[in-house]
């Protein structure tokens, strides 16, 4: 027993390194992780006194535990063995492909990194490229919202930008989970964003076992209370308009209601800009439908980082107004019958019309609007034109900078002159004739709020 056992010195280490590993995987991580699952626990406490809708456990729940949930759950178990059925292989091949799609959809929430980075960075985009206004709230059917509900804000995709700025505005609300698109799958902006508790989702796939298993994790979720984000276009507006309505998600969320538990509410939400960072890469995917454009968080960072550099050199200006407004929720427990493909389809145009009633007026898309349709105008044509808009306009939400039809066309101008898109001589304002698809882009973004007017515009008449 005390004999001497000589060992190369290489095999020593090696034991030593192994004999470290096990120590710190038996005894040190297991401390190391309560340690900081008790200081997480702790400040999610606190953030759920103060936000309007708490941050519910599903959501906090460890990310490998909710791919084996969702993984494990008996119609994703069902799925698996109808594509192995239907596919002609193995079980096990096809239960390794969902478990897969488990992993790709399900995010890995940090309250940490939501309310320490991401709301802080939200404010810092949103307040460095815009003129941040809130503008219609109702407050009235917001503050009556069952507090056992799940809450689902649906709103209007102009820009990469509307994630930033709602997460902006609702961070007194509760923390949003957005469904993702497949920009997002790239490292490390991937890792951010599923610390953000953001789901990727694949737009266009027709995989069934994949679809499946993506409805299985909505419902899950809708089911346990998270507070979620979509867009129900299902993709940015090429033209500027309000587009069709995709019905999938909203499909997944009916198919899975069952009104003797929890409610569903949709909140909806509109947005609009005077300027959309991404407006010429849009229009030009619109004139080409094969066109690929970048429209990512990073064309969004390196203008925050231009407009920080400007600051720096004294020649700082925003981008104009940037607006939201909320609307009267819609009850999915009030709703009309959920048993049908015709039901989901009168949900959504349901949910885009109360959309689409909300969608700000600001200075830059009104003043496209004018001169469009009317041609060459006078400033004082324009001013007119912006105050007749607005009487015509009761139910829309108009943007007046300072309460002012002068000031709102002045500065509306004033971003499009600077831009060339549209010239002033002689008295006159007029559009720029190759930029016209410009100016359309965001004369149809208010279109829709004259009745009679629902086609959008793409090749104006002078």
């Amino acid at each position: 027993m005390t004999s001497v056992v000589q060992v190369p010195l290489w095999l020593f280490v090696l034991i030593l390194l192994f004999a470290g590993v096990t120590f710190a995987s038996h005894f040190l991580f297991p401390s190391v992780r309560w340690f900081f699952r008790r200081r997480l626990e702790r400040v999610v406490a606190r953030l759920n006194t103060r936000l309007e809708r708490p941050i519910q456990p599903f959501k906090l729940a460890r990310r490998y535990d909710m791919i084996q949930r969702l993984f494990y759950d008996p119609q994703v178990m069902q799925a698996v063995a109808d594509h192995a059925k239907a596919e002609g292989v193995p079980e096990n091949v096809a239960a390794e492909l969902a478990r897969d799609y488990a992993r790709e959809i399900v995010p890995s929430f940090s309250a940490s990194a939501y309310f320490g980075v991401a709301i802080r960075l939200a404010r810092f985009l949103s307040n460095a490229l815009y003129r941040v206004r809130l503008g219609h709230y109702a407050g009235d059917g917001l503050g009556g919202i069952d507090p056992q509900a799940t809450v689902i804000f649906v709103m209007n995709h102009r820009s990469n930008m509307d994630y930033v700025l709602v997460t902006h505005l609702a961070a007194e609300r509760s923390a949003l989970s957005y469904a993702v698109g497949e920009w997002a799958q790239v490292w490390p902006l991937s890792r951010l964003i599923r610390a953000m508790g953001a789901y990727f989702i694949r737009r266009k796939s027709r995989n069934e076992l994949y679809r499946r298993v993506l409805a299985r994790y909505v419902q899950l979720a809708t089911e346990a209370g998270v507070t979620q984000a979509m867009f129900p276009e299902g993709g940015l507006s090429r033209t500027g308009a309000l587009m069709t309505p995709k019905l999938g998600l909203l499909k997944y969320i009916l198919d899975g209601f069952d009104p003797g538990k929890r409610d569903v509410v949709f909140v909806p939400v509109g947005l609009n800009y005077d300027r959309v960072l991404e407006d010429r890469n849009l229009i030009a995917a619109a004139a080409n439908p094969g066109h690929r454009f970048n429209t990512g968080l990073g064309l969004i960072m390196r203008q925050a980082l231009k407009q920080l550099w400007l600051r720096i050199r004294g020649g700082y200006h925003r981008f104009g107004y940037a607006a939201v407004s909320f609307g009267q929720p819609l009850s999915l427990a009030a709703y009309a019958p959920r048993d049908s493909e015709k039901a989901t389809g009168a949900l959504a145009e349901e949910l885009m019309a109360r959309i689409g009633a909300i969608v700000p007026v600001l200075p830059v898309p009104a003043v496209c609007r004018l001169l469009l349709e009317r041609g060459p105008m006078t400033r004082g044509e324009i001013v007119d034109g912006i105050a007749r808009m607005v009487e015509a306009l009761p139910n829309a939400h108009v943007h007046i900078p300072r309460g002012s039809h002068d000031y709102a066309a002045e500065y509306g101008l004033r971003l499009l002159l600077e831009r060339r898109l549209v010239v002033e001589e002689n008295g006159l304002v007029r559009a720029v004739e190759s930029e016209r698809p410009v100016l359309a882009f965001y004369a149809n973004s208010i279109r829709h709020l004259s009745p009679g007017a629902q086609t959008p515009l793409s090749a104006p008449a002078k």
